[in-house]
C-alpha cells in the first residue's frame, strides 16, 4: 500500500506542473477529450521540481554527468542491456525470447529474478601496473562507486570472454582461476588468495562466469583492499603449469577489437531505492512551491481538475514522461521514457463491473446518494500497477540496472 501511494503522489506532482513560459517539459498527458499533448510549456524552477522528484524516485541525489554518448558496443553494458530486454518481453509475454552471446546461465536467472538493482563494472588500468607472477593476467574494476553494501549483495561474477583457439588442441582441457590479489612487493610480487575456477576446452567459446562474491563483499567492505583480480591458466593434465590465457583464446582486457569482449564484473544487490514517505514528499513539496511564491489555488492544476471536462467514467489516462525532451539519453541507456498513466473520471451510481469497484465502494456509493454531503464518492484509483527497468550509466564505464515496482498504472477502479 505505501509503495502504491509513492507511485500515486509521484503521478500527482507531474501533473501539477502548470504552463507559463515556454520550455519543452517532456510529459505527455491526456488532455480530457481522448487526445494525447505535450505539456510544452514549464518555468525553469517547475522543471527542476519535476527532474528533482524523478531523480528521488530513481534513487539518485543528482543526475550523472557524462562528456560521451554511451557506448553500448562495451560488453558491460551490452550484458545489462540483454537482461533489460529480457525483463522488458517477461512484462509483456509469457516467456521471453532473447537471442544473445551473452548467455545467461541457470544461477545468473535466479540472480536476476531475486535482485531489485544490478550494476556492472568494466575493466580499468590499476596503479599497480603490470604484474609479474608466471603466466597471467591482472584484472581489477573501480567498486567504490556501488550503491549496495556486503549485506545486500547477492552474487557477484567475474566474466571473461574466450574466443575458440587457434594453437591449442580443441578438446584440450583447461582450468580457469581467479585469485584475489591480497599484497604487492616492490618488485612485482604477489601474495594471492583463490577465490573461484571453472572449466573450459580450448575449442569453447563464449562467456566463462566465476563466482567472486566474498572478494566483492569484502572491497565493499575495506575499498582501499581491492587489488584486482589476477587470474591463471592450468591444463587438467598438469595442474601445476601456468599457460598464458590467450593460447586458449581469453580476450586481452585492452586493445583495438577488444571493447565488446573486456572481462567485466556484475553484481546483484538486493537493495532498493530509499524512498520517503509520500506525505513527507509532499509537505516539503508544497514548501518549495510556497517559497517561490507561489498560492495554495496555484497548485490546482487544470488537468487533474476534472469539474470543467464533461463527466466521464472511473478509466485509465495517459502520462508519459519523455527522458529524451528532459536531455537525460547521456545517462540512460534504456527506456527512452517512462509511461506511467493515471487515473481519473468519476464514480458515479450504479457501480458496475466495467468501473472494478469494491464491495466497500459499493455500499459508499449508495451511502453517498442518501447523505452526499457527510460521505463523499469513492474515489478512482490505480487497482494494479506493473514494475519498470530503468538503465543508466553511473559514470564513463559502470552501469547499473533498477527495478522499480508499482510504477506504471494497468487499471484503475473505484475505491
Amino acid at each position: 500500500m505505501a509503495e502504491l501511494k509513492t507511485a500515486w503522489h509521484f503521478a500527482g506532482v507531474l501533473l501539477f506542473t502548470l504552463a507559463t513560459d515556454a520550455a519543452l517539459s517532456g510529459l505527455y498527458i491526456d488532455n480530457g477529450v481522448d487526445q494525447t499533448v505535450i505539456q510544452h510549456s514549464m518555468t525553469r524552477y517547475e522543471r527542476q521540481v519535476v527532474e528533482h522528484e524523478i531523480l528521488e524516485l530513481l534513487g539518485l541525489g543528482e543526475r550523472p554527468r557524462r562528456s560521451q554518448p554511451p557506448p553500448l558496443d562495451r560488453s558491460a553494458p551490452s550484458f545489462l542491456l540483454d537482461v533489460y530486454k529480457q525483463l522488458a518481453e517477461e512484462h509483456e509475454l509469457a516467456r521471453p525470447t532473447r537471442s544473445s552471446e551473452n548467455a545467461i546461465s541457470g544461477d545468473e536467472q535466479q540472480a536476476i529474478d531475486e535482485s531489485d538493482l544490478i550494476m556492472t563494472f568494466q575493466s580499468k588500468k590499476h596503479h599497480l601496473g603490470v604484474l609479474r607472477h608466471g603466466h597471467g593476467r591482472h584484472v581489477w574494476f573501480e567498486v567504490t562507486g556501488a550503491p549496495g553494501d556486503a549485506s545486500s549483495l547477492i552474487t557477484a561474477e567475474l566474466r571473461l570472454h574466450q574466443s575458440a583457439s587457434h594453437t591449442a588442441e580443441p578438446t584440450d582441457l583447461y582450468t580457469v582461476v581467479a585469485h584475489r590479489v591480497l599484497s604487492v612487493d616492490n618488485l612485482g610480487g604477489m601474495q594471492m588468495e583463490k577465490v573461484a575456477a571453472v572449466n573450459t576446452s580450448a575449442g569453447s567459446e563464449g562467456w566463462l562466469e566465476l563466482n567472486v562474491t566474498l572478494a566483492l563483499a569484502s572491497w565493499l567492505g575495506a575499498p582501499a583492499d581491492n587489488r584486482g583480480f589476477f587470474v591463471t591458466l592450468h591444463p587438467h593434465s598438469q595442474p601445476e603449469r601456468h599457460v598464458k590465457p590467450e593460447e586458449i583464446g581469453l580476450e586481452e582486457t585492452r586493445g583495438p577489437n577488444s571493447e565488446g569482449k573486456q572481462p567485466f564484473l556484475v553484481a546483484f544487490f538486493k537493495n532498493g531505492p530509499k524512498l520517503d514517505t509520500a506525505g513527507g514528499r509532499r509537505k516539503r513539496e508544497a514548501r518549495r512551491w510556497r517559497s517561490h511564491g507561489y498560492s495554495e489555488n496555484y497548485l490546482r492544476n487544470p488537468l487533474t481538475d476534472t469539474s470543467h471536462w464533461t463527466t466521464r467514467s472511473c478509466e485509465i489516462q495517459t502520462l508519459y514522461v519523455s527522458f529524451k525532451d528532459l536531455e537525460w539519453q547521456d545517462w540512460i541507456i534504456a527506456p527512452e521514457g517512462y509511461g506511467a498513466f493515471y487515473c481519473s473520471g468519476e464514480c458515479n451510481f450504479p457501480l458496475n463491473a466495467h468501473k472494478n469497484a469494491t464491495n466497500h465502494a459499493i455500499v459508499q456509493t449508495l451511502v453517498h446518494l442518501l447523505n452526499p454531503t457527510q460521505v463523499p464518492k469513492p474515489s478512482c484509483a490505480p487497482i494494479k500497477l506493473s514494475p519498470i527497468s530503468v538503465l543508466y550509466y553511473t559514470d564513463d564505464s559502470n552501469v547499473i540496472l533498477r527495478k522499480y515496482k508499482n510504477m506504471v498504472v494497468k487499471s484503475c477502479g473505484c475505491h
